[in-house]
């Protein structure tokens, strides 16, 4: 059976953030293995979870999303329900995401760390959660909703990556 066209018209969008999503969480694995060799530069598990755990999730969310997408269902509401589920989850782990950071006893966020690490992925989430709602009324806005936030957790897992290397390789080494 043919996918349906609304759907379908978003193949290649999803084949370009899925697969660089797939790429850079791998990417992520190695930069964590990287950082772990050197004694002097490893973080805590606290940061760990507050900072680099989350990176992954956006990265598989992104990924996650380009996969339901991508997937030959047969009737919008199917889509929606998936789509539901990852915005909720991706919702529900945002507020993890909040105790985790502000339980973090070695690095404080400023403005720039809540807006990257909280506000835009909550928003991103959300906006998923949201348009699973509208997709069967009105699939073609909700699906410009869903893609923007598949590539804008793409792009907050690109930013808090470069962030998390940054910050081990510059400030932790200025601390020492």
């Amino acid at each position: 059976m043919e996918r349906m066209p609304s759907i379908a018209a978003w193949d290649n969008f999803y084949v370009i953030v899925g697969s660089s999503a797939a790429a850079l969480t791998g990417l992520q694995f190695v930069v964590a293995t990287l950082i772990a060799t050197d004694e002097k530069q490893r973080g805590t598990p606290d940061e760990v979870r507050a900072f680099g755990t989350p990176t992954v999730v956006h990265f598989c969310a992104a990924l996650l999303i380009s996969a339901i997408n991508s997937a030959p269902w047969h009737e919008l509401s199917h889509v929606a329900t998936a789509f539901g589920a990852c915005g909720f989850l991706g919702v529900a782990y945002g507020c993890v995401t909040i105790r985790r950071a502000r339980a973090t006893r070695t690095f404080k966020l400023v403005l720039e760390d809540w807006i990257w690490y909280v506000g835009l992925p909550l928003l991103s989430y959300g906006s998923v959660l949201i348009a699973a709602f509208v997709l069967p009324h009105r699939a073609g806005p909700s699906l410009f909703v869903v893609g923007a936030a598949a590539l804008l957790l793409l792009l907050i897992g690109i930013h808090n990556a470069w962030d998390t290397v940054t910050y081990f390789t510059v400030e932790k080494k200025k601390a020492k």
